[in-house]
C-alpha cells in the first residue's frame, strides 16, 4: 500500500494503481525509457494494472516482466471500459493516463495523474486529473516519492 498524508486533506491509502500505456507510459508503442524500473517498483507497493486498447499490438510482449496485470479492450469503447476496470478495483485506486478516453477512469479515481509527454494530452482531461505532470517517469515518481503529492495538494 502507498500512504499518502496530505496537509489539511484526508489521507489516500493507494492499493492499486491504473496505468493507462499508449501515449502515458509507452510512446509509439514502446516503453518510455526507465518507466518498467518503476513500474516494477511500485507493484512491490501497489497491485499495477496497465490498461490499453493496444493500439500498436506490442503490449504484452513489452509489458511482460513488469509484474503488472495488463488488460485490453474493444477501441469503440476505451473509456467505458477503463473506468469499469477503476471501478472495480474500489476505493484507493491511483491512475496516470493521458487522453480523451481516461476522463471517466480519472473521476472514479481517488488520485488522478494527467500526463503530458512526447504523444501530448488532451486538453479535456486536465480538469479531472488532481496533478499534471510534465512525463511518465515523473508521474510514476510521485507515487514513489510520496512527498511531491504532499507538496503538490496540500490546503
Amino acid at each position: 500500500m502507498i500512504r499518502i498524508e496530505i496537509p489539511g486533506r484526508e489521507t489516500l491509502e493507494i492499493i492499486s494503481v491504473v496505468l493507462d500505456y499508449n501515449g502515458t507510459i509507452a510512446a509509439d508503442g514502446e516503453l518510455v525509457p526507465g518507466a518498467a524500473e518503476k513500474i516494477k517498483k511500485l507493484g512491490c507497493m501497489a497491485q499495477v494494472c496497465i490498461l490499453t486498447a493496444d493500439t500498436y499490438g506490442t503490449v504484452k510482449e513489452k509489458c511482460s516482466e513488469l509484474g503488472a496485470a495488463v488488460k485490453t479492450f474493444p477501441r469503440a469503447k476505451a473509456a467505458l471500459c477503463k473506468e469499469e476496470i477503476v471501478r472495480s478495483l474500489g476505493k484507493g485506486t491511483a491512475c496516470l493516463g493521458n487522453g480523451f478516453n481516461d476522463i471517466e477512469m480519472f473521476d472514479a479515481a481517488d488520485l488522478s495523474i494527467a500526463v503530458i509527454d512526447s504523444e501530448g494530452a488532451c486538453a479535456a482531461l486536465l480538469p479531472h486529473a488532481d496533478i499534471v505532470v510534465k512525463s511518465a517517469l515523473d508521474g510514476l515518481d510521485l507515487l514513489l516519492k510520496t512527498d511531491r503529492i504532499k507538496a503538490t495538494l496540500r490546503t
